[in-house]
């Protein structure tokens, strides 16, 4: 028998491999497919900025635009029928992969409006909406870990809706977010519901706290700072996945198992390296453990494909070490609150720049097809 691949290794390990990228010229090439079929791929996210990245080049959208502008479509329903479809379609492909993991995996998620992101009725909404109109049951909502999200987690979950949590940076957060999930469970399971329907993951960004933790540890400049480089995003979510183990060993989460709801899985999100002198598989292989999911850009896939160094388990052994790097930023006077405060803050409101560009681009391609009995090529 030959070697497992690194990819293969991943997938034995417990580990479940997303593709942080979705577009109608993935879908339509068999690009998706393949990966399933030879990258261990079991699910894909998006979000705003992957939709802007998809609708503005290539010829994929031109024919709907040019339906959707036909019949006088605004740029928020093109919008809306655009992405929705994308992940229909996503999901039907996905659907084996669904099935034969009991729904576990298998799931395409897509965002609620990140507008919306401060209002839990407007996102429970949004949330339903989505949720009827791609009406696929491997389909997930993405909401932000807000705290107003958190209303807004437990609500859209009582109602029986599969949810992503994205954006979450700290561990009290992440505590807020599987008690959200907890809770909606609850109510769910009141209301008379099949639990083991419904799914979440809670999305645990990595990649974005190193990068706003090394700017802070430069500019104190000591060699005690510099030492911490680069340490704090693998030791942040180590640690949030010792917040999972802990929280779905209570009582109240083993109930609900027991009753049949599923684990939030931890996720590990923003796992591509922006630092050129690190290993372009740190944020895969610090990270491996059973029971979670890492989504990756797929440059970051193709080089833990290449030349990744899977561990069994890079994660359960981890907490002393974890805390340790923790202590020591404090002590050096970088703060965990401001910190992770400051990546959500600044992860919503890189979402709607993107979601404009998004609306910018469509609203561009409305008015030429529009105008134009023959939409040209150059229109998205």
């Amino acid at each position: 028998m030959t070697n497992p691949t690194p990819l293969a290794q991943l997938s034995a390990a417990g580990v479940s491999i997303w593709l942080d990228d979705l577009s109608r010229e993935r879908i339509n090439s068999g690009g998706l497919q393949d990966l399933i079929k030879n990258s261990n791929v079991v699910g894909v996210t998006t979000n705003p900025t992957i939709f802007a990245g998809a609708l503005a080049k290539g010829e994929a959208y031109t024919e709907q635009v040019a339906t959707l502008a036909a019949a006088g479509r605004n740029v928020t329903d093109a919008v809306f029928a655009i992405t929705t479809d994308d992940v229909a379609a996503a999901c039907d492909i996905f659907r084996p992969v669904y099935d034969s993991t009991n729904g576990q995996d298998g799931r395409v998620s897509i965002e609620v409006e990140p507008s919306l992101a401060r209002d839990a009725a407007g996102t429970v909404a949004e949330a339903q909406q989505l949720w009827a109109k791609v009406n696929r049951p491997n389909a997930m909502i993405k909401i932000p870990a807000t705290i107003e999200g958190l209303e807004a987690i437990t609500s859209t979950i009582a109602l029986g809706i599969s949810v992503n949590v994205t954006l979450i940076f700290s561990l009290e957060r992440h505590r807020q977010v599987i008690n959200a999930y907890l809770a909606g469970l609850e109510r769910a399971k009141a209301a008379g519901l099949d639990l083991s329907t419904i799914h979440s993951v809670a999305s645990f960004f990595v990649s974005r706290v190193d990068s706003e933790i090394n700017a802070r540890l430069e500019a104190i400049g000591t060699p005690e700072a510099l030492a911490l480089k680069s340490k704090a995003g693998v030791a942040n979510a180590q640690l949030a996945y010792q917040v999972y183990e802990q929280a779905f060993s209570s009582e109240r989460a083993l109930g609900l198992i027991r009753a049949g709801a599923t684990k939030q899985r931890p996720l590990w999100a923003s796992t591509g390296v922006k630092d050129a002198s690190l290993p372009d598989t740190l944020y895969v292989t610090e990270l491996v453990a059973p029971e979670v999911v890492n989504t990756m850009p797929e440059k970051t896939m193709q080089a833990a494909a290449d030349h990744g160094v899977i561990p069994a388990d890079s994660v359960t052994g981890s907490y002393a070490a974890a805390n340790a790097i923790l202590d020591a930023l404090a002590a050096q006077g970088v703060s965990y609150d401001d910190v992770t405060r400051l990546l959500e803050e600044e992860g919503l409101s890189k979402f709607e720049v993107s979601w404009n560009e998004l609306l910018d681009t469509v609203q561009t391609a409305l008015t030429a097809a529009s105008t134009s009995a023959a939409p040209t090529s150059s229109a998205l």
